[in-house]
C-alpha cells in the first residue's frame, strides 16, 4: 500500500523554507529540489525529488505551479505538505493510484487555513469592511454584545430597513473600529461610549467570522487601509483633463488651515469644467502619487510637469470628511478601481497583442559605479512600488527594466503588499546582485481580473546582466541622486540583491 507522509515545515520570519519547488519536463508532480542543509524544510524531513501532494489539506497534485506556489506563500511561517518519495509516486503513477485519496483525512481547521479554491484558482481574500452610518431619528438601528471567551464587541439587533442595515452592516459582525480608532481590547461600555460621542456620523470598520478566520489564521491585522471600500456611500472621483490653449482653467489654492489643495475658480468651457471638476473640490493625487502631504508649489509644480494631459483625484467637502472621520486616505480608492496609473500611460493594442503581453519579466542586475540606475517610487499610503527614472546605459536599462514598471518581487520575494521602507531596506541589504520580478500596468490588471498570482513562473523571459555586466557606464561628476522634482515617498536609487530564481532554460522553479 502507498504511504504518504506528513510534514509539517515551521520557518522564522523572513528566513526561508529553504527548498525550492519545480515543475520539470518529463516528470510529473510537484517536485522538492535543492533541500538547503539545516533550513526548515530539511529538519522537517523534505528530501529531494519527494512530491508535494496536499498543502495545509488541500489536494494540490494536478493544480499548477504558481498556484502551489501561492498556497505555501499564503501560509505564512508555517505551512503541513503531504509529501510521496520520489520512487513511491512513480510507482504508484504507473499503478494508477488515486493520490487524491492518500491522506485525505485532513482536519476540517488545516483546510481551512487556505482561502476557498474555485475551478483551481484562489478565490479573493476576505476584507474587513468600511461602513459609514448617519444617524436617523435619533438611532443607528442597531445594538452592541459581548460574549464572554469571544474578543470584541459583535453587532446585534439590526432592523432590516434600519439605517446601520442599509449601511451594508450585518448580524453578528465583530466591531474592530470606531472613527479609526482600533476597539477589539474596549470594554463593552467604552466602545458603546465612542459610538455615542460620534454625534450623527460613525464609521466602522467591521469583520465577520470568515475574514476573522483568515486574518487570524494568516497573523494578519485589520485595519483601515486593508479594507473594502465598496459600502462607502461617497467616493473619490478621478478627473481626465487635457490642457487647451489657456492651460487646465482652474486655480489650485491650499486651505487656510494647511490640510487641503483647493480647486477654485473653474473657467467656463474650460477642461476643467468640461471634466467635471467642481469649485472647492479637494485634490487628493496627480497621476496616480498622493499630494495629502505635499506643500502648494510642490502640487503646483507637479502639475505643470505632466504637460499635455493630467489625471487627478479629487473629493468634495462631504467625502473628505468621511474619510477623515475613517482616518484613511482617499487614495485607497485606487485599489478598488484597479486603476494605479493614469489612463494615458499606454497604448492601447489589439487582444493579440494582449495576450502576448501578459507576462511579468525577470531582471537581473548587478551594480554598477553609481548603483543600479533606477529610483523607486510609491505612493502614500498604498501598497506597490514602481519603477521611476532609468538612466540610460545603466544596469536597470540594460537588464530591460521600463518606466512604471511595477515591482512585484525582490530575489523570489513577494513585495506587492510590502510598505515602500521595507523594500528599499530589502533591495539595499542584499549586495552587489538584484533580481525583480516586474510587470506592466496591464500585465497586473489582468492577472488580477483573473485573480491568478503574479509569480516569477509565469514570465517568458530573462533578463540577465550579471555575468559579466555588457554595458559600459561612465561615472558621472557627481554621485546619482534622486530626481528633484518633488513626490511623496520619491526614490531609492537602489542597492542590490542576492539571486534566486532559475535561470530561463530551466523549467517553471521557485524558491520557498
Amino acid at each position: 500500500m502507498t504511504s504518504a507522509r506528513e510534514c509539517k515545515v515551521t520557518k522564522q520570519e523572513g528566513e526561508s523554507y529553504g527548498f525550492y519547488l519545480r515543475i520539470e519536463k518529463n516528470k510529473l508532480g510537484h517536485l522538492i529540489r535543492n533541500v538547503e542543509e539545516g533550513s526548515p524544510a530539511d529538519r522537517a524531513g523534505l528530501k529531494d525529488g519527494d512530491r508535494i501532494l496536499r498543502v495545509n489539506g488541500l489536494f494540490v497534485d494536478k493544480e499548477e505551479h504558481a498556484q502551489v506556489v501561492e498556497m505555501i506563500k499564503r501560509s505564512g511561517n508555517s505551512v503541513t505538505v503531504l509529501i510521496l518519495d520520489e520512487a513511491s509516486y512513480e510507482k504508484a503513477e504507473k499503478e494508477g493510484v488515486n493520490f487524491e485519496e492518500l491522506g485525505q483525512k485532513q482536519t476540517t481547521q488545516q483546510q481551512k487555513e487556505q482561502p476557498p479554491v474555485t475551478n483551481g484558482v484562489t478565490a479573493p481574500v476576505p476584507q474587513p469592511r468600511l461602513c459609514y452610518l448617519v444617524k436617523e431619528r435619533n438611532s443607528y438601528d442597531f445594538s452592541l454584545k459581548t460574549t464572554v471567551g469571544q474578543k470584541g464587541v459583535f453587532i446585534i439587533g439590526l432592523s432590516p430597513q434600519g439605517v446601520a442595515a442599509k449601511a451594508g452592516v450585518q448580524q453578528n459582525d465583530r466591531l474592530i473600529e470606531v472613527n479609526g480608532k482600533n476597539v477589539e481590547n474596549d470594554k463593552h461600555e467604552e466602545v458603546v461610549e465612542k459610538v455615542k460621542k460620534s454625534g450623527n456620523h460613525v464609521v466602522f470598520l467591521l469583520s465577520d467570522n470568515e475574514t476573522d478566520q483568515y486574518y487570524s489564521n494568516h497573523q494578519m491585522m485589520l485595519k483601515g487601509d486593508t479594507a473594502s471600500l465598496k459600502l462607502l456611500p461617497h467616493k473619490p472621483r478621478l478627473v481626465e483633463l487635457k490642457k487647451g490653449d489657456n492651460g487646465y482653467g482652474f486655480c489650485l489654492r491650499m486651505e487656510q488651515n494647511g490640510n487641503g489643495h483647493l480647486i477654485k475658480d473653474i473657467d467656463s468651457g474650460s477642461p476643467a469644467a468640461e471634466a467635471g471638476l467642481k469649485d472647492n473640490d479637494i485634490l487628493v493625487a496627480v497621476n496616480g502619487e498622493s499630494v495629502e502631504a505635499l506643500d502648494h508649489d510642490t502640487v503646483v509644480e507637479k502639475i505643470k510637469r505632466c504637460g499635455e494631459k493630467t489625471t487627478l483625484l479629487v473629493v468634495d467637502k462631504q467625502t473628505d470628511t468621511m474619510y477623515k472621520l475613517a482616518q484613511v486616505s482617499p487614495c485607497l480608492y485606487y485599489r478598488e478601481r484597479q486603476d494605479y496609473f493614469p489612463a494615458e500611460a499606454e497604448e492601447p493594442t489589439s487582444h493579440a497583442e494582449q495576450e502576448v503581453n501578459h507576462k511579468p519579466k525577470i531582471c537581473r542586475l548587478m551594480k554598477g559605479p553609481s548603483g543600479f540606475g533606477f529610483c523607486l517610487n510609491a505612493t502614500k499610503n498604498m501598497p506597490m512600488q514602481f519603477i521611476k527614472e532609468i538612466r540610460k546605459g545603466g544596469p536597470a536599462d540594460t537588464a530591460g527594466l521600463e518606466e512604471e514598471d511595477i515591482l512585484v518581487e525582490v530575489n523570489g520575494v513577494n513585495v506587492l503588499n510590502e510598505t515602500y521602507d521595507k523594500v528599499v531596506a530589502k533591495i539595499s541589504d542584499s549586495g552587489d546582485r538584484l533580481t525583480l520580478l516586474v510587470c506592466r500596468k496591464a500585465t497586473y490588471e489582468y492577472f488580477k481580473s483573473q485573480n491568478i498570482p503574479i509569480t516569477a513562473s509565469l514570465a517568458d523571459q530573462l533578463y540577465d546582466t550579471t555575468d559579466p555586466p555588457a554595458y559600459r557606464e561612465n561615472p558621472p561628476a557627481e554621485p546619482e541622486r534622486t530626481s528633484p522634482e518633488p513626490r511623496e515617498r520619491a526614490s531609492s536609487s537602489s542597492s542590490s540583491s542576492s539571486l534566486s530564481i532559475a535561470s530561463p532554460e530551466e523549467d517553471d522553479d521557485t524558491q520557498l
